[in-house]
């Protein structure tokens, strides 16, 4: 199954979640009881702050996605498929490093490029770390989104 789709299966199941809980805190509301009016607001603040977080993260995606096609359209994204690999399937721990030195020494000479960030956190998430490479393709969003960047 692929990726979009389960992403859209499981924002599915969290928008039937989200309305259920923002019934029983409706309930809660109509109660008119202190105690209840006041659980029943913040029973309705989770499901918005719910919806906020699968909003960022799905739009987090489809913005990855559309860069991604725009990279490989221009030939940009780069093969891993010939670093060594070990047993797990995991790039070689010195094999990504020196990959990600690569990608950084490239993000070094173009900052304001967005496809260096994007390889960069690539090399990020080859190396292991999803952190940083979840905020490395941030700052890549952030160049891409710049109107002379986008072309």
């Amino acid at each position: 199954m692929k990726t979009r789709t389960v992403a859209f299966l499981i924002t599915a199941a969290l928008a039937v979640y989200f309305v259920l809980l923002g019934g029983r805190a409706f309930v809660l509301i109509g109660t008119g009881d202190p105690v209840g009016v006041g659980l029943g607001i913040g029973v309705l603040v989770l499901p918005l702050i719910g919806a906020w977080i699968a909003w960022t993260n799905l739009r987090f995606g489809f913005v990855t996605e559309r860069m991604a096609r725009q990279l490989a359209d221009e030939g940009g994204l780069l093969d891993t498929s010939s670093l060594p690999r070990r047993p797990s399937g995991r790039v070689d721990r010195e094999a990504a490093d020196a990959w990600f030195e690569e990608r950084r020494a490239e993000v070094a000479e173009s900052p304001a490029d967005w496809r260096r960030w994007f390889l960069l956190a690539q090399a990020y998430d080859l190396a292991g770390d999803r952190g940083r490479a979840r905020e490395t393709m941030r700052k890549a969003i952030e160049l891409f989104h710049l109107p002379t960047n986008r072309a």
